[in-house]
């Protein structure tokens, strides 16, 4: 099966071909000898908020400050 890329780097993905991968709606992306690997990933949202933190540089402990003073009467 072909799949056309767009201008903007994307690609509609056979229904076929999806019918037989599990359902998700993200995919762990890689480039392995000279092929595009997609292997479909489950991510729950907490995941995703957590990973969102590390990026800015906020830890656990930083999360626990933030709730401890927010709770100060």
């Amino acid at each position: 099966m072909l799949a056309k890329i767009t201008s903007k780097n994307q690609i509609t993905l056979p229904k076929a071909v999806m019918a037989q991968v599990s359902p998700a709606e993200y995919f762990e992306v890689e480039a392995v000898n000279d092929r595009i690997m997609l292997t479909p990933v489950r991510i729950q949202k907490i995941d995703a908020v957590w990973r969102k933190l590390e990026e800015l540089g906020i830890t656990e402990d930083d999360v626990t400050d933030a709730v401890k003073w927010a709770r100060k009467e």
